[in-house]
């Protein structure tokens, strides 16, 4: 809890300082911004290393079904990268690239389910 709380106020004064510089140069704004993006995102990825450590009693209920597993990291692990590219291209003004980011994660994501659902579709043959 006392890591999140550090996080927020990381992310809240880096916004104040942020807008400071924003007024005069706003480049300097944006660098920052980006800067205490990359810092946090920082911080996601060790709480993603924690993850990964409990990783191995998940695997323990699945049996041999461990490529439900990998493909859940996976649609894990696009989805965080796509929202952070996509924040920082509109932090940027860059919407229209964000919005494509987007795009390219939903269908990424969509493309390494399926073969979850293909296996899903055969179990339901199976039982017919």
């Amino acid at each position: 809890m006392a890591e999140i709380v550090k996080v927020g106020i990381l992310g809240v004064m880096g916004m104040l300082i942020a807008v400071q510089f924003k007024a005069q140069k706003p480049e300097y704004g944006m660098y920052i911004s980006f800067a205490i993006s990359i810092l946090i995102f920082g911080f996601c990825l060790r709480q993603v290393e924690a993850v990964m450590g409990q990783m191995t009693r998940i695997r323990q209920y699945l049996g041999g079904a461990e490529s439900y597993l990998s493909t859940l990291l996976k649609v894990i692990g696009i989805t965080y990268v796509c929202e952070f590219s996509a924040a920082v291209c509109k932090d940027g003004g860059f919407g229209a690239v964000a919005n494509q980011i987007e795009i390219l994660g939903k269908l990424s994501v969509m493309i390494a389910g399926l073969p979850i659902l293909f296996a899903v579709i055969e179990q339901i043959q199976g039982l017919m």
